[in-house]
């Protein structure tokens, strides 16, 4: 898309924005956050893999407990205080998106694209493709896989759907789709590959993902059977409110921003690590919340999209552990303030210009 183009999409809409990653959330207002285990387990849904689903290195799976605290960790964190903390005023959880597995015996379906695919830009990747759809699978907030915008005031809704495919080591990742006919109907198809080791720019430097950030969404958000399982071996999604995110620019390993606007010096720019301080007091949480706990103490969280719930798990219709079962819901983690995590691993500052290299 040239940079006029994507500029002027900027100006006009959060959701339009010369990245198809960016949420619409903010917009609405609210998150489709639902009660986990409100959905009817699928027969014929995969079941859930544990760990980490990439196999090579990658930023989400670094080890950070270690790491330094950056300089400007606590101006970032009291401005992000004084802003109101989290969109929801509260760490709360969304459980809206599924994640779903697939082999090479899962039926394949064609994805093609609407009639702006990709907003005219180089970070989806080509369409007509085909991707591994399993049976009974739905999009995020539907109970299949028509997108369901029902309630959502901006007339949009993310609708993501998210597959892996262990035999093959991809992973795919659709926004906005809908099924029409036999084929989906996408704004933009993101395919990734599990076992390559990708560059600091990932898929390319001012790319969008079907996340705004530039990051796989599976990859960040964990399952009810990686809990389950007493290991998350990954930093987890997070996401804010665009008025809370700083305006123009992302760090590392970020390579794209949705709609920020915050003109702060000291807002907390997209792909910004946080990480829960090692002294954080668990003694009240349960072993499986203590998994989740360990999770953003080890890994962090890594600021990944503009919207109101802050921290997105797994559906658990794929799963075999419930989290219900577990002890995790919507509310388990609004105790958690703020001014208990710290940021680690703040590179420098990149403008936003929407002008996608691919690598």
């Amino acid at each position: 898309m040239a940079p006029a183009i994507r500029k002027a999409l900027a100006a006009i809409s959060v959701t339009a924005i010369a990245c198809i990653g960016c949420s619409s959330h903010d917009t609405a207002g609210n998150s489709a956050s639902q009660s986990p285990s409100s959905r009817t387990a699928s027969p014929n849904a995969s079941p859930n893999a544990t760990g980490a689903l990439f196999t090579a290195a990658e930023p989400w799976n670094a080890d950070v407990s270690g790491a330094s605290k950056a300089a400007r960790s606590d101006a970032i964190i009291q401005t992000l205080s004084n802003m109101g903390g989290w969109g929801t005023n509260a760490l709360q959880t969304d459980f809206s998106i599924p994640v779903f597995f697939a082999d090479n015996k899962t039926p394949r379906v064609q994805v093609v694209g609407t009639e702006d695919y990709c907003y005219g830009g180089p970070d989806c990747d080509a369409v007509p493709a085909q991707m591994p759809v399993p049976t009974n699978a739905n999009m995020e907030g539907s109970s299949d896989l028509k997108c369901d915008i029902t309630g959502n005031t901006d007339g949009q809704g993310d609708c993501h759907l998210l597959v892996v495919e262990r035999d093959q080591n991809k992973l795919y990742e659709v926004y906005q789709g809908n099924q029409t006919g036999n084929d989906i109907t996408a704004q933009g198809l993101f395919v990734w590959d599990l076992a390559k080791p990708y560059p600091q720019t990932l898929r390319g430097d001012q790319c969008t993902s079907a996340d705004a950030a530039g990051f796989p969404i599976a990859a960040l958000t964990p399952t009810a059977d990686e809990v389950a399982s007493g290991t998350i071996k990954h930093a987890l999604r997070f996401i804010l409110p665009n008025d809370r995110m700083k305006k123009d620019v992302y760090v590392r390993p970020a390579t794209h921003a949705g709609g920020p606007d915050s003109t702060d010096p000291n807002a907390p720019p997209y792909g910004v690590r946080f990480r829960l301080r090692a002294d954080f007091d668990e003694s009240s949480y349960s072993d499986s919340q203590k998994v989740i706990l360990k999770a953003l103490k080890t890994y962090g969280m890594l600021l990944s999209d503009g919207g109101q719930v802050p921290l997105t798990f797994a559906d658990d219709r794929t799963s075999t552990a419930k989290w219900a079962d577990l002890g995790i819901d919507a509310e388990t983690f609004s105790g958690v303030t703020v001014d208990q995590f710290e940021v680690v691993d703040l590179g420098d500052e990149i403008p936003v210009t929407y002008d996608c290299v691919r690598n």
